[in-house]
């Protein structure tokens, strides 16, 4: 199985994925200006009525395109439960333990009930019985202290928790443009906890 593409704009910058179907055409109809990494794909179409042979076109796991692609918004990346999740290692980031993201539940830090908003920064995962217990309160009102303080991904960062199948040149072509120092690993590991100001 071939996995997403990751697509550039011609200046290099990611765009987003896309399944192998639109890259091969994509080939095909010459927008692909140039091409990063070093994963190949070889993908075999039907046979030549008159020589017998079979068409076949490689297409690369990277590659920037000249077209005119909606570019990512210069707003926030769709904010999903999923990729909260993936954010946050899958750690409630009340009570510090790791769960199963069936189990895992979106908490506002502000409470929504509260005019607090459905967006990254004020988003976190937790555990239901942490996310029960602070229920319509804020953190410090409920005695309860965040382990990292939420943060918006930028592009590179929403790919990567976006594709549960990324391949390692994606992942490392990625990485060049998501923060120097990797806020997820911000206090998470260390043990030295911060607490959102408000």
């Amino acid at each position: 199985m071939i996995p997403s593409i990751l697509k550039l704009d011609a200046g290099g910058l990611p765009v987003g994925w896309i399944r192998w179907q639109s890259a091969a055409t994509l080939y095909a109809r010459k927008r692909v200006c140039w091409e990063a990494g070093a994963e190949r794909f070889r993908i075999f179409g039907g046979l030549n009525a008159s020589t017998g042979e079979r068409s076949a076109i490689e297409i690369g796991s990277i590659i920037a395109v000249t077209d005119r692609s909606r570019k990512f918004a210069a707003g926030a990346p769709l904010l999903t439960n999923r990729t909260l999740f993936q954010r946050d290692h899958n750690l409630c980031l009340y009570c510090g333990n790791q769960f199963s993201p069936s189990v895992l539940t979106r908490d506002h830090v502000i409470p929504a009930s509260r005019g607090g908003e459905n967006v990254w920064i004020n988003c976190v995962t937790a555990c239901e019985r942490c996310n029960h217990k602070k229920a319509n309160r804020t953190p410090e009102e409920a005695g309860m202290k965040l382990l990292a303080v939420p943060y918006t991904p930028n592009l590179a960062e929403y790919l990567i928790l976006s594709n549960r199948r990324i391949l390692a040149d994606q992942m490392e072509f990625l990485l060049n443009f998501s923060a120097k120092k990797t806020r997820r690993e911000t206090t998470i590991k260390s043990g030295n906890a911060k607490s959102l100001r408000q």
